[in-house]
């Protein structure tokens, strides 16, 4: 999986329960190399459908998650709600096995302190939390995320310093990407009224809409630092 010359980064999402299984996904579509481990032969079955690396796991212990890999990972989300204690374990092995990035997830403030106490991330479960979570680790400059629906989003991006100022129309991202800019948000004021001469330059926020993959390739272009 870390054949490239440039290394990517590889992730693991232990636990697919709703929050795990959209995150896991979202991370397949944008290609990146992904681990998934989850107890029920079901939910694995769905999963290999999106990542080769999914793999049926009713013990969670140091071995077996070493086993698969789980020690060569950047970022480990560890997405069990069902049993505390388990997910607790599975946290303190996974930061043990010195993965360098973990998040957690917490459905009470107190079990977010426990977890947060161990060294982890943790976030709290919403509808949307996974995929927010999924593109906020895939794409620095992605500010917000609102899902419109599986394949449609709004999406804030942060216009990087190496891009030099530049119009609307120069832009072109509608015939670049299929992008659409919304809104562009300069420190505290927002603007809707978008002409082609307007003026974009650095730390503007632009709010585009399109699908999750155009928004992934102008993410991608601005963060390799591609002239436009």
């Amino acid at each position: 999986m870390r054949n490239n010359a440039k290394k990517e980064k590889l992730y693991a999402v232990i636990g697919l329960g709703r929050f795990g299984f959209s995150l896991a996904k979202r991370l397949a579509e944008a290609g990146k190399d992904l681990i998934v481990i989850d107890r029920k032969e079901t939910v694995i079955n769905d999963a290999v459908t999106f990542t080769d690396n999914a793999y049926m796991m009713t013990d969670l212990s140091k071995e077996n998650l070493r086993n698969v890999g789980i020690q060569n990972c950047d970022t480990v989300i560890v997405g069990i709600g069902s049993d505390f204690a388990v997910s607790v374990l599975t946290t303190m092995i996974v930061l043990q096995l010195g993965v360098p990035h973990v998040i957690a997830k917490a459905l009470t403030e107190e079990q977010g302190c426990v977890l947060d106490k161990l060294g982890a991330e943790v976030v709290y479960p919403e509808r949307e939390m996974g995929v927010r979570l999924a593109n906020r680790l895939l794409a620095p400059r992605v500010m917000e995320y609102i899902a419109l629906n599986d394949d449609i989003s709004i999406t804030e991006i942060l216009i990087p310093d190496t891009m030099p100022e530049m119009t609307v129309q120069e832009m072109n991202l509608r015939q670049r990407y299929g992008l659409n800019i919304i809104a562009v948000k300069r420190g505290e004021e927002v603007t809707v009224d978008i002409r082609p001469q307007m003026q974009l330059h650095a730390p503007d926020i632009l709010a585009v809409v399109g699908r999750h993959d155009q928004v992934n390739r102008f993410e991608n272009d601005l963060q390799n630092r591609k002239k436009f």
